[in-house]
């Protein structure tokens, strides 16, 4: 009995291998050995009874877990979430992680979750879930620990740089529900935010850009933020990419076997033709996002703006494993039209903008002013006041204001412009720059 389970897991294994030597064989089949001499001795030895699937899972995820942090065995309940994910709706927090250093790392939080109205940060790490140390546990543990019923409650413990204390967010967990794509007009400019890739982007895409189409009569540019999206299908990414170009390589996969490279083209029917377009990044953007970015900046059809992007360069194929779920493997690398990989790397943007707090210069109590000193040379209206002040006339008029501005008004009169959680080019610095940017792109054609 001791021995059958290894023999036969071995057997098995090498039956399927080809093109290897009979001491690799031999090699192979003495750790598969070694396998089936730890697994008995846990089974009969360890101080409590343990499952027998629940060994073989915690295998599966620890050999997954050890090649990079993409890679995880899903069991069929995990399986079946991340099949409902790409859809756009499932339970939980609402955030995008990744294991580093031992802790969860927030790739980013997406718009209007729980995680995000709580204000957890892209960048931030996760050291205690309900004040359990994630230390030592695997990426799907942690996971699954976040994930519950909705309305149920959890306390997540983050280490944020340029905090000194850890910080603690109690969030009441919730149905995602993902809408990948929002609009706005901003004036004469065309605000596109895509917050994850699922299925249905690219088709939300192309709804909320004939819908600003008609409600803006002269478009003069595009905004596509891209922050705090943490990527999603890759077909989606190569399909909004495709979207805003005329031709050429959009990515290119690479495996470990060249034969197996892959290259997306663009088919050449873009939606905004000749349209000024920035694209928004910052180090909450991965995977898919980082497609999109680096494609439109490769192709110089946009300005890329913010901050350099995650660096998540690398394709995750799902394989099914009929009635266990499946096992999610890294099988390429992406790279960017020019040849780059993205790997680790990033995007950088071609103008640098970190978010910053909008506050005006708070004025001096004295403003020397042409208006304000002494024996200035007098307005034209103000010369005929004076004159009709000597000759004895009252009834002159009284001076009009030359401002015909409006009034600024306070911080909390200002229109409520924020889209669901996002907030407003008024409060949003790396918005504000790239709306400059494409107006002034916009003045400069008209001069030429």
């Amino acid at each position: 009995m001791r021995r059958f389970l290894p023999i036969s897991i071995a057997a098995i294994f090498l039956l399927s291998v080809v093109g290897i030597s009979a001491a690799e064989k031999d090699d192979i089949y003495d750790m598969l050995n070694l396998f089936g001499d730890v697994f008995q001795r846990v089974r009969t030895d360890y101080v409590e009874e343990v499952k027998d699937s629940d060994l073989i899972e915690a295998a599966l995820n620890g050999m997954l877990a050890s090649l990079d942090p993409h890679s995880a065995y899903l069991n069929e309940k995990n399986f079946k979430e991340m099949q409902v994910q790409t859809k756009g709706e499932f339970g939980g927090l609402g955030i995008e992680v990744t294991m580093e250093g031992g802790l969860i790392k927030v790739v980013s939080p997406i718009d209007d979750t729980p995680a995000f109205k709580a204000g957890i940060h892209a960048g931030d790490y996760i050291s205690a879930i309900n004040d359990e140390q994630v230390m030592g546990i695997t990426l799907s543990d942690a996971v699954d620990k976040m994930r519950g019923a909705p309305d149920t409650k959890i306390k997540l413990t983050v280490l944020r740089e340029g905090e000194t204390e850890p910080l603690d967010f109690n969030i009441v967990r919730a149905i995602i529900r993902i809408k990948s794509v929002r609009s706005r007009a901003e004036g004469d400019i065309v605000y596109l935010r895509i917050t994850q890739f699922n299925e249905n982007t690219i088709d939300k895409l192309k709804e909320e850009w004939e819908k600003q189409k008609k409600a803006i009569p002269h478009i003069q540019g595009i905004v596509l933020d891209l922050r705090n999206n943490p990527g999603g299908l890759l077909d989606q990414a190569v399909d909004v990419s495709d979207a805003f170009l005329d031709d050429g390589e959009i990515v290119s996969t690479r495996g470990r076997d060249p034969e197996n490279t892959r290259r997306y083209m663009a088919h050449g029917d873009p939606i905004a033709k000749g349209i000024p377009m920035v694209v928004l990044i910052n180090n909450g953007s991965a995977s898919a996002s980082e497609i999109v970015a680096g494609a439109l900046q490769d192709h110089k059809r946009a300005v890329i703006m913010g901050i350099k992007s995650f660096g998540k360069g690398s394709v995750q194929t799902i394989i099914p494993l009929p009635g266990h779920g499946a096992i999610k493997l890294t099988t390429a690398r992406y790279y960017t039209p020019s040849g780059h990989s993205i790997q680790a790397k990033g995007i950088t943007p071609d103008i640098v903008v970190e978010q910053a707090k909008i506050e005006p210069i708070k004025k001096t109590a004295i403003q020397r002013l042409e208006a304000s000193l002494p024996r200035r040379l007098l307005r034209e209206d103000e010369q005929k006041a004076a004159a009709k002040k000597e000759n004895g006339d009252e009834s002159s008029d009284k001076e009009e204001s030359t401002d015909n501005t409006k009034k600024r008004p306070k911080s909390d009169e200002i229109t409520d412009r924020t889209l669901e959680g996002n907030i407003s080019e008024s409060e949003d610095f790396q918005l504000s720059r790239a709306i400059d940017l494409l107006r002034s792109l916009s003045v400069y054609k008209t001069l030429n």
